[in-house]
């Protein structure tokens, strides 16, 4: 699990076809690291194999690298990396898997002050899940949805997160690993699953929602 907060920026040094997927060497100045631990690469959430002073080593299934821009990357491009989140870890962006839904492509960069308004087109299929002043996870960054329509969605970027992110170096037409925010997922899930149940309206509607999901009115109706 992870917070769209990117913690540095690394570097694509190598990559070696593996069986079906592929390994991936990262430079990386994270100082030690564990064996296994998940580290989100650009918002893909990737197992550490391997790794020495200079960076680590990551796998890549073939579903991973056709679902992202892993498998595309250019040697020597910059990534987002972030450490996956501690208990008791501040949570600063958002809840963020590392599941990558789809790659999006930015469609337009327009200056604002000092910080860039950048339009997004991503898949149709994922506009149920995609809300005005929610969240997204654009290349394992947390940003706040300003505006959407069927097929984009507009965010602001700061200077800071322009910075210390890949973010700030992209160009029209660049493609960029999209997440949708788990929570819109699972509330979406759950309104498709509820088909073929009763539903009511207003009150009686909510009521029953509620007693559903396991919570009985009648426990909580005293004053406190």
């Amino acid at each position: 699990m992870f917070t769209g907060l990117v913690e540095l920026k690394g570097t694509l040094v190598r990559r070696e076809r593996r069986g079906p997927g592929f390994r991936l060497a990262l430079q990386a100045a994270f100082g030690p690291l564990v064996l296994g631990e998940s580290i989100s690469v650009s918002g893909a959430c990737l197992t550490v194999v391997a790794m020495d002073s200079a960076g680590f080593e990551a796998d890549v299934s073939l579903e991973t690298a056709a679902r992202t821009t892993l498998g595309a990357l250019a040697l020597g491009s910059s990534v987002n990396l972030e450490r996956s989140l501690k208990v008791g870890d501040r949570l600063g962006g958002h809840l963020v898997s590392g599941h990558v839904d789809a790659v999006a492509e930015l469609g337009r960069v327009g200056l604002a002050g000092e910080a860039r308004h950048l339009t997004v087109a991503y898949p149709r299929e994922l506009a149920r899940f995609i809300a005005r002043k929610g969240s997204v996870t654009l290349d394992g960054v947390s940003l706040t949805v300003n505006e959407v329509s069927a097929d984009t969605l507009e965010v602001m970027v700061i200077p800071h997160t322009l910075a210390v992110t890949t973010l700030g170096e992209l160009k029209p037409g660049a493609p960029l690993n999209l997440e949708v925010d788990m929570m819109a997922r699972y509330a979406v899930r759950f309104l498709e699953t509820r088909g073929s149940e009763p539903r009511g309206d207003g009150e009686a509607g909510l009521k029953a929602a509620l007693e559903r999901a396991g919570f009985d009115p009648r426990a909580n109706s005293g004053n406190s």
